[in-house]
């Protein structure tokens, strides 16, 4: 995979590591394919049992990168093909979907600023461990455009419909403290232990019930959109997997005899 996107496994935990630093990380079409690639990598790898998502230098990720976007604009004008924002169907709406859709839980380490796709990025993860230096920015509406990144799904539901419109419809910068206080980050922490903070929840996670976690997963996603009639039978359906697991007779076994229990994942 190219070098604008860092890919590691082992432990059971995938680090993706957006590292395009000169550019605060910003989406052009090498980092777009390459983040695409190892999230469905992840996702599709049964020895990864969580994912960190994170990012070098002192940003997480700005969202497209508009140097090479204006250009594709221009080319878009001279052949009238159009293909600029197919990017969204071909690169971002496959990202947030493996993001929010793999069996397995994701850690966002949010080191700086997240702004457009960034932040969609931020947000299609399931817990968010967010530097005391960072903000958030939707951007869109900044420059002409609606939201993407699965942005106007996931923001609603993290902080209502009212908020998500108004940071929508007027972007602005979001800082960490705010952005704990709306519901958008799960934990902030200094600067100078995101690292090593937002690696050791994704190592609990990794180490975990990863059947438990992929059943609450879905039983979150499912409930945001379904009736509680709904909601109840299909608890009823993600228990009964959870409850056939190896993991839950670990942990039942581990619990009587008073001890740590060791999952396999499965």
């Amino acid at each position: 995979m190219a070098d604008t996107v860092l890919y590691e496994v082992g432990d059971g935990l995938a680090t993706i590591t957006l590292n395009r630093p000169e550019a605060m990380n910003a989406m052009n079409t090498e980092a777009k394919v390459a983040l695409r690639d190892a999230v469905q990598a992840a996702a599709a790898d049964p020895s990864v049992r969580a994912v960190l998502l994170t990012a070098t230098g002192r940003a997480f990720c700005v969202g497209q990168d508009l140097k090479e976007h204006i250009g594709s604009l221009t080319a878009d004008r001279e052949s009238g093909s159009g293909q600029t924002m197919s990017t969204v169907r071909e690169h971002y709406n496959p990202i947030v979907r493996a993001l929010t859709e793999m069996p397995k839980p994701v850690v966002a380490g949010v080191n700086g600023v997240a702004a457009g796709a960034g932040f969609g990025f931020a947000l299609a993860a399931d817990y968010r461990i967010v530097a005391e230096t960072a903000s958030f920015n939707t951007s869109f509406a900044g420059v002409a455009l609606t939201a993407d990144s699965g942005v106007s799904w996931t923001l609603p539901k993290l902080i209502g419909p009212g908020r998500a419109a108004d940071l929508l419809l007027f972007p602005r910068t979001v800082k960490a403290q705010e952005a704990y206080e709306l519901g958008i980050a799960n934990r902030l922490v200094p600067a100078e232990s995101l690292a090593a903070e937002a690696e050791a929840v994704a190592r609990t996670l990794a180490s975990g019930p990863t059947v438990a976690y992929s059943a609450l997963k879905e039983s979150l996603a499912f409930g945001a959109s379904h009736s509680l009639a709904e909601t109840l039978e299909k608890e009823d359906e993600l228990q009964t997997r959870a409850g056939a697991s190896e993991d839950h007779a670990i942990a039942v076994r581990a619990f009587i005899a008073k001890e740590k229990p060791e999952y396999l994942g499965r």
